[in-house]
Formats: C-alpha cells, sequence, structure tokens
C-alpha cells in the first residue's frame, strides 16, 4: 500500500512560503528541516510568490546585493587611502615643526 499524502491548509501554505522568504538555507535543506518535499516546496513558492508582496530571494536580488557591497567596499579603500595620506602628512608637517622650532645656534 502507498503512503497516506499529507494535507496542508493553505494559511500553512502561506506560512511556509514566508518563512522560506526568510531563509537562506537551501531548498533541499529546507524540506528536511520541515519534513516536506523540496519538489512540494518549490510548488508552494511558485503559488504563494506574490504572497504579501514580499520579495522572494533570487540570484538577481543576491547579485545586487554583491554590487553594493563592492561599491561600499571600494568607497572604505578609497577613505582608507586618504586617511593613510592625511597621516603622512602630519607626519611631515609635525617633523617640519621639530625642525624648525629648534633654535639656531
Amino acid at each position: 500500500m502507498g503512503e497516506q499524502r499529507k494535507r496542508y491548509n493553505e494559511e500553512f501554505k502561506k506560512e511556509t512560503v514566508k518563512y522560506l522568504q526568510e531563509q537562506t538555507k537551501s531548498m533541499e535543506d529546507m524540506a528536511l528541516e520541515l519534513d516536506i518535499s523540496a519538489k512540494t516546496l518549490h510548488a508552494w513558492k511558485a503559488k504563494y510568490r506574490e504572497f504579501k508582496n514580499e520579495p522572494i530571494a533570487n540570484m538577481e536580488r543576491v547579485r545586487e546585493l554583491e554590487q553594493l557591497l563592492k561599491e561600499k567596499e571600494q568607497v572604505l579603500q578609497e577613505r582608507e587611502r586618504r586617511i593613510a595620506d592625511v597621516e603622512e602628512e602630519l607626519a611631515i608637517v609635525k617633523k617640519a615643526v621639530h625642525i624648525f622650532s629648534k633654535p639656531k645656534n
């Protein structure tokens, strides 16, 4: 005899999709965690894609975030370079002050 299929109500499916959207785990890991087949989860995710207008994490969004991170890292590196330049200039000024403030004999 075959296994009896589990039935889930619409609210459970919607809440599960919402939970999936909040996770960074793979669909297979989520399927194991929830004891629901990955195929079923994919179907629910497709069906409730517009649930509460919450975006479903996808590769396009990941790429956007990676690009944003690269841009922020570049800004940070530029600021660190400017700080290093200013610190070097400050060191030169301090040396000059020390040299020129000595009384000449």
